[in-house]
């Protein structure tokens, strides 16, 4: 089963150090075993081979058309996808070119950019936790198994609030909201699994028990390769 991890690899990036350990874990704790290659942004082709597709942390991004292509690949061909922090700035974007007709941009990519999709936050986040509000009965929420959770965070930029309602009347579901109500995650329903978030899953905890989202993903991977290379009846 091969996951595509989307980014631009640093040993300076701490989730990128520890996401290794995680695939490990899931091996020995939940049985499933990934074949996690790393893909630059800046040579994304291929990505509809991969049994799923997580872009990780780590931005600015070489190459924000990798990013976002990458993002449309997974939502196009039905491929579980994960994006955490700048993946889930990135699959925003994506969805607001692609699906929305927007013509907006990213203030971390462009930020003398007049119609801002992504913009920096009030106060940065980086380096620090926050409550997250579920809402109940989303693939999220039942994922938890609760109504909020406290989540890390490594970034400053957020979904501009003034674009909310249009992802939304397109189908985007933003499922986890901070206590003041920013944009804390989003999903597609209908999608085998789309879902991503502002805070790092990744970063939760022991590296040996991973975060419920990155095994929620992981198990839609295994069902989507199981399915892809069963035999036609």
């Amino acid at each position: 089963m091969r996951i595509a991890l989307v980014g631009d690899r640093s040993p300076s990036v701490r989730s990128h150090t520890r996401i290794p350990l995680i695939m490990e874990a899931l091996r020995e704790r939940d049985g499933i075993a990934l074949d996690p290659y790393w893909i630059s942004t800046t040579d994304v082709s291929g990505l509809d081979g991969f049994d799923g597709i997580w872009i990780v942390p780590g931005s600015p991004y070489r190459d924000e058309a990798g990013a976002v292509a990458a993002a449309r690949v997974a939502r196009e061909h039905g491929i579980p996808f994960l994006g955490t922090c700048g993946g889930f700035q990135h699959m925003l974007l994506e969805y607001a070119r692609n699906v929305c007709g927007l013509d907006v941009a990213h203030a971390e990519n462009q930020p003398e950019a007049r119609d801002l999709l992504l913009a920096p936050l009030a106060c940065s986040l980086a380096g620090h936790e926050g409550r997250v509000l579920l809402q109940p009965g989303t693939r999220i929420a039942q994922i938890m198994g609760a109504s909020a959770t406290v989540e890390a965070y490594f970034c400053s930029y957020g979904l501009n609030e003034d674009y909310k309602a249009t992802l939304a009347a397109h189908g985007m579901v933003f499922t986890g909201h901070a206590d003041d109500g920013a944009v804390r995650a989003a999903e597609l329903p209908g999608h085998p699994f789309f879902l991503a978030t502002l805070f790092q899953p990744e970063l939760a905890g022991e590296e040996r028990r991973p975060h419920p989202v990155i095994s929620a993903f992981a198990a839609a991977v295994r069902h989507h390769a199981a399915r892809r290379t069963a035999p036609a009846v």
